[in-house]
């Protein structure tokens, strides 16, 4: 079973067919300019949330609360190894 919009009827009135054009436009125009808002709202969100970010790392810096300092050396990995031999069985 297959659902069949009906066909659209279309309006042969040029005053009506106008009217219908400028009406599409008026929403067309209304929705980008929300999103055009809501872009903007977004960016000035990120904008403070990235401000308040800095200043607080700042902030955070000058009262001595700075990171842990690095490890000595960046090419040693940390963690738990087992060495595995060829020849004898592994007992875990």
């Amino acid at each position: 079973m297959r659902f069949v919009f009906p066909p659209i009827r279309r309006s042969r009135n040029p005053l009506v067919r106008a009217l219908s054009l400028v009406l599409g436009l008026a929403v067309v125009g209304v929705l980008l300019v929300f999103g055009v808002v809501v872009l903007g709202v977004l960016m000035a969100g990120g904008l403070v949330f990235l401000a308040v970010r800095q200043w607080k790392l700042a902030h955070g810096r000058a009262a001595g609360t700075a990171r842990p300092a690095s490890p000595k050396d960046p090419d040693v990995l940390e963690g738990e190894f087992v060495v595995i031999r060829q020849n004898t069985p592994i007992h875990h």
